[in-house]
């Protein structure tokens, strides 16, 4: 018989959403139990948001030496050494996954155990050995590579966001089925470390993503010989005595390359949870959730990935918040998410918060206005050669902010000052009135604002009223 254990917060998955609800319910008095069945940290930690990003910090680099003769600095040609570069990855998890250990979370109050969980009840959870009777349960098991459904595919070796930094030589030629922020993050970074590379979309590049800026962003990737192929349905896929070979519907000719990477979109993690015992409704997208995110069993409560999106670690960090004021505080805390910004973090980073273009004209038609400043007139912008893409900022006719996408480097900062306009409700008249340093990039926001009010002020009739002030001075 598994051992018996009473908590007040049962937790499943120790990835961001639930490190964080694990971590808040402890520090708050909580008796906390917290499962994991693989690594702690999650998919951010080991297969996701920290290794991209320091495996595109690498990339980064590499171009920086290619380019430094714009600046008139003239070195050596670039040498990729991909065995360092992955051990830079690796480095670069081990010194953050102290913070997310087992060793931490203990000392914080939690017991982990690490095993899989399943529902043993409504309000009981078994696995490890162990079956816990709890007065909360919290599901944050994520989510795992969705493989779509080719004739051939489930026949090659193929890698996923959870092996593609496993790799120990550089791909020769790297397939990309998917044109999300994965995919075209892991193309332009395996572009600028040497490997030639090929995206397959089926419908347009980052579709949640002003069309614009995607054009751009585009270009730029074009332009450093990533082959792209939008709108196509791929017919097959085949192990040959070259690599792998897609065929596309239409072509007579397959592609062929060296490895083949599958980024096309995330599953939530269900199995093995027995969700039906503990009377947790779901469906194939997630777990069903409320505004403030109770299942339906109002014992559980689900955050993260496992609910289907947004499928950001930090719009788990901030569910976390709602399930901790709901399920300990008793608050009717609801989730927000019109002020939730997401970036992909290609060069330039692209960068979103609030409505985009078309999503404000369908709720407000002609009532939009749209405001753009280029990076192209920003002093620092200039003095850096990094003038590629701006910033588009979608308000009403009386200038309340709904929405901004900026597309240039750092854009993930500079968005961080239009979600916090938008949580607030503001009007571009609050940024204009902001003294800023210069020169910085985070100038354009404020040019951006500017441009909104430029044609009522620079109109005839205050052009009269000023010689009229003068002359009465």
């Amino acid at each position: 018989m598994p051992k018996a254990l009473r908590c007040d917060v049962c937790v499943i998955g120790a990835g961001s959403a639930g490190l964080s609800v694990a971590a808040g319910a402890a520090m708050l008095g909580a008796r906390t139990i917290l499962f994991e069945r693989g690594e702690m940290g999650g998919d951010c930690l080991n297969y996701g948001c920290v290794p991209s990003k320091s495996l595109l910090a690498a990339a980064h680099a590499a171009r920086n030496i290619r380019q430094a003769a714009r600046f008139g600095i003239h070195g050596s040609d670039v040498r990729i050494d991909f065995s360092a570069v992955v051990a830079h990855v690796r480095q670069v998890i081990a010194a953050i996954a102290p913070h997310d250990s087992v060793e931490r979370f203990e000392s914080l109050g939690v017991r982990v155990i690490k095993a899989p969980a399943r529902f043993a009840g409504p309000g009981e959870i078994e696995g490890g050995g162990v079956r816990v009777r709890t007065k909360r349960i919290v599901i944050a098991t994520g989510s795992t590579a969705a493989v779509p459904n080719i004739p051939g595919i489930d026949t090659v070796p193929y890698l996923t966001n959870e092996s593609v930094f496993s790799l120990n030589a550089r791909p020769d030629h790297l397939l990309i089925i998917g044109g999300g922020p994965i995919g075209v993050e892991m193309a332009q970074a395996f572009r600028r470390l040497g490997s030639s590379v090929t995206i397959f979309q089926r419908r347009r590049l980052l579709p949640k993503d002003e069309p614009e800026f995607v054009e751009l962003l585009r270009a730029e990737l074009a332009a450093e010989g990533i082959a792209i192929h939008e709108e196509v349905e791929i017919a097959s896929v085949a192990s040959t005595s070259n690599g792998i070979a897609i065929g596309l519907g239409g072509q007579p000719e397959p592609i062929i390359g060296s490895h083949l990477l599958v980024a096309a979109g995330r599953r939530p993690r269900l199995a093995g949870l027995d969700l039906q015992t503990g009377g947790v409704l779901h469906t194939e997208k997630g777990v069903v959730v409320d505004a403030q995110l109770r299942t339906s069993n109002k014992r559980v409560y689900a955050l993260g990935d496992v609910i289907g999106g947004p499928l950001f670690t930090h719009a788990a960090s901030y569910q976390a918040g709602i399930v901790i004021r709901n399920a300990l505080f008793r608050l009717p805390a609801k989730a927000d998410y019109r002020a939730l910004p997401w970036v992909t973090y290609t060069d330039p980073e692209l960068a979103h918060v609030g409505l985009a273009e078309a999503q404000a004209r369908e709720l407000l038609g002609d009532r939009v206005r749209v405001t753009r400043a280029d990076f192209t007139d920003n002093d620092r912008a200039q003095a850096e050669r990094e003038i590629s893409g701006g910033i588009k900022i979608i308000t009403n006719q009386k200038g309340t902010i709904l929405g901004a996408t900026i597309l240039g480097s750092q854009a993930g900062e500079l968005i961080q000052l239009w979600a916090l306009a938008i949580s607030r409700k503001l009007k571009l008249s609050a940024l204009t009135a902001l003294i800023l340093p210069y020169p910085t990039r985070g100038e354009i926001s404020k040019s951006a604002a500017s441009a909104f009010y430029a044609p009522k002020l620079f109109r005839p009739w205050p052009k009269r009223l000023v010689r009229l002030l003068l002359w009465l001075s």
